[in-house]
């Protein structure tokens, strides 16, 4: 079993995890640079502290389920993955090849662990809630727990509040969604492109139980999924504020980087960025 974590090897793990997305992107030469960064630190609560799951038994009959629903996103997931052992991290540098079990969208079949295959946006918590209805009501399995990201441009999708009405008319307790709140989207900012707000109203009016959360705050990350757990009769939505691109200055807050991969010269700056933190640590102090 694995041995529970501190929240500052946890946040630790999550910079690890930062610096190989950048690491996996630049050898892609395409992909989502600022999304990723910016879930680093949720994926990885997840993983080793939330989720019971089994990583040398992927298919355990009583784990909890994962589905990323903005899978431009799963730089991260992939990196998470790795670092807890579904698969060697060698691999992480095959992302986007020809042939490779990491391609830029997460494909269910392809990878031991991987829950659901998303591209398409808007399709991840129909997808959850599916299961979540099945766990509740048809296997009477209520141990289990399907935990859901969203993007919060993806909110702009249909099909996201037809699950959300889903969710709310069949009480789906075991459901449990994230939203990215990072404010951008590829075109420009949230705000612009399609306002959100009320975001915590418009999912109450569902039926759902809402907290608003600082997504880079492990403690916060961890209480937050533990309050949805115990919640009863209702699903649960997490608004997590982020920053997309956390962690390497030029990228954060920045649109234009939602859809791009840095070239050797930014990755070789990104990577610096965070192995100081942000220029809070000197390199001879590094660990």
């Amino acid at each position: 079993m694995q041995v529970p974590l501190t929240l500052t090897q946890l946040d630790k793990k999550a910079n690890d995890v930062r610096q190989d997305i950048v690491r996996m992107l630049e050898a892609a030469g395409s992909g989502h640079s600022a999304g990723p960064l910016g879930l680093a630190d949720l994926v990885t609560a997840l993983y080793f502290n939330i989720m019971n799951i089994r990583p040398d038994e992927p298919e355990w009959s009583d784990r909890d389920m994962f589905f990323l629903s903005n899978g431009h996103c799963v730089p991260v997931q992939y990196a998470v993955m790795a670092e807890r052992g579904f698969f060697p991290k060698d691999e992480l540098k095959t992302l986007r090849k020809f042939g490779s079990r990491l391609q830029g969208h997460p494909e269910r079949t392809k990878l031991p662990g991987m829950e659901n295959t998303s591209g398409p946006l808007g399709s991840g918590l129909s997808q959850a809630a599916g299961y979540a209805y099945s766990l509740q009501y048809l296997d009477n399995q209520r141990h289990r727990f399907c935990y859901v990201i969203t993007g919060d441009g993806e909110l702009n999708e249909g099909n996201i509040w037809e699950a959300a009405m889903f969710a709310g008319k069949y009480r789906l307790s075991q459901l449990v969604v994230f939203i990215d709140r990072n404010n951008i989207q590829i075109d420009g900012s949230t705000d612009d492109v399609m306002p959100l707000e009320d975001l915590r109203g418009k999912f109450e009016s569902f039926g759902w139980h809402v907290q608003d959360i600082n997504g880079h705050n492990m403690e916060s990350i961890i209480d937050a999924a533990a309050m949805a757990r115990a919640i009863s009769g209702r699903p649960s939505a997490i608004i997590t504020h982020t920053i997309p691109g956390k962690g390497v200055d030029f990228m954060e807050y920045d649109y234009k980087w939602h859809g791009m991969p840095p070239n050797s010269e930014q990755a070789k700056e990104a990577l610096m960025k965070l192995r100081t933190l942000n220029g809070k640590i000197t390199p001879g102090h590094m660990a």
